[in-house]
């Protein structure tokens, strides 16, 4: 694809273009992050640009390798470098994120394009790629190739065209994320520590209850608290409830899907400050369930409050087994 060379600024008109596409695709992730152009340019500026800057800065000159060998090692240069320029930032303040990425991604590219125009303008035959239609048969030596030389040229042709369509595919037709809760407890202090898990008998102890929706559509969640005493069997291997009293505050919420942002800074759906007290001494569990969509039916309330040895027991016993989302603070009361 080296015809007669271009004179000028157009010496090295693929190298500065790559620099050009590098900052506009900042700007397009900057003012429209849900374009398509961003998500088709991303897709070269990853694949393709790091592994091309690079081998023409290695390869300057036009009888180093041909046009093929230099496409084929863009792409797997890239497919390198890229993971390379993660894995260093995985061990900086900034770490993995999009914006480190981006910034490292285009002052690399700038930086390898600099150097391959300099690189260009000291060689004595350098390769630029200037397409002319009439070469492109006799620089593949399509006419003096074996058989086999052709079918691994073909194939190599497919193999790369096939690749960046499915590449271009998964980029642009995403699969929906994964569906989840995210459901926690913090301190008084909005903290995940300092929680009241000495306290007096009767002495107030107070958290934050936090949810959010990522389940891809608007939920209606309940909550139950529980107050529960159990132990554990190491004989039988199963768990004893010997009380179970339900405490006051039980709620529910509808809250509207809220996308995962691994970009900015993580902020709070919905949070609710709960106070509570218990007024017997003991090593108890304060149990948080849970629901989403409705809450299961309960049982007749026994006459001394303890729903251990009713069918409610089962709710905590699934939420020791972990199948039903909660939350457990260890309190003990003096």
């Amino acid at each position: 694809m080296s015809g007669s060379e271009p004179e000028g600024a157009w010496k090295y008109w693929d190298l500065l273009t790559i620099v050009f596409l590098s900052t506009l695709l900042d700007l397009l992730i900057f003012f429209f992050p849900d374009s398509l152009s961003r998500k088709a340019l991303g897709l070269a500026f990853v694949l393709f640009f790091p592994g091309y800057v690079f081998i023409t800065a290695l390869f300057p000159e036009r009888k180093e390798l041909d046009n093929l060998e230099r496409l084929a090692l863009s792409f797997g240069l890239s497919i390198a470098i890229v993971p390379l320029i993660g894995l260093a930032l995985n061990y900086t303040p900034w770490g993995i994120r999009l914006n480190p990425i981006l910034v490292s991604l285009t002052v690399f590219n700038v930086v390898s394009a600099m150097a391959a125009v300099h690189r260009r303008k000291n060689a004595i035959k350098p390769w630029i790629p200037w397409v002319i239609l009439d070469e492109i048969k006799g620089e593949l030596e399509w006419e003096r190739s074996s058989k086999l030389d052709k079918a691994l040229t073909v194939v190599l042709i497919v193999a790369i065209v096939t690749s960046i369509a499915t590449l271009g595919y998964v980029v642009t037709h995403p699969k929906p994320g994964e569906h989840f809760t995210e459901f926690y407890i913090l301190g008084p202090g909005g903290k995940a520590d300092n929680y009241p898990t000495n306290l007096l008998v009767g002495e107030n102890g107070t958290v934050i209850i936090g949810i959010v929706n990522h389940e891809g559509g608007n939920v209606t969640y309940y909550v139950q608290m529980w107050l529960v005493n159990l132990t554990w069997d190491n004989r039988t291997n199963t768990t004893i409830i010997h009380g179970m009293y339900r405490m006051p505050g039980w709620f529910n919420v509808t809250l509207p899907n809220v996308p995962v942002n691994i970009e900015g800074n993580w902020t709070p759906e919905f949070e609710k400050n709960y106070t509570f007290s218990i007024n017997k001494p003991g090593e108890w569990q304060l149990w948080f369930l849970l629901f989403k969509g409705k809450q299961p039916k309960l049982p007749p309330a026994p006459p001394d409050g303890n729903y251990a040895e009713t069918p409610a027991r089962n709710l905590i016993l699934e939420a020791v087994n972990g199948t039903i989302q909660s939350l457990k603070l260890n309190v003990n009361v003096r």
